[in-house]
């Protein structure tokens, strides 16, 4: 069984659980990285090799409040490397959290959802 990856947030990263056993993929906060490469190479990494024995379903949590543009870029490729493994046949869902009044994340959002073949949920909160 694979551990879960858990990364507490700073002020310039997100919180990141990811947990194998519930197939549940969090990610939290601000994304403003100095070295973005460096943050999200770690998630690549963790969700290649749990993509070798998935869960049956994958839903990815994401709720940012923001994100600078070198982090856009990453969660982009991230998101790629999610439909690559929904192609596969392995059931993937993003859900894309964003505030009631936060135009620029609900836009972010639905600009991936154009760009990824994947279910993508835009979900407002308040």
């Amino acid at each position: 069984m694979m551990k879960e990856l858990v990364i507490e947030k700073t002020v310039k990263t997100p919180y990141v659980n990811f947990d194998s056993n519930t197939g549940i993929l969090k990610i939290t906060g601000r994304s403003i990285p100095e070295n973005p490469e460096e943050f999200y190479n770690e998630l690549f990494d963790w969700v290649k090799k749990y993509f070798d024995k998935p869960q049956k379903e994958t839903n990815l949590e994401i709720q940012l409040e923001y994100i600078n543009s070198g982090s856009s870029k990453f969660i982009l490729e991230f998101f790629q490397l999610i439909q690559n493994f929904h192609l596969q046949d392995k059931k993937c869902q993003i859900n894309w959290y964003y505030e009631e009044d936060d135009e620029a994340v609900f836009e972010l959002g639905k600009h991936y959802q154009t760009l990824i073949n994947v279910p993508f949920k835009l979900i407002e909160t308040y």
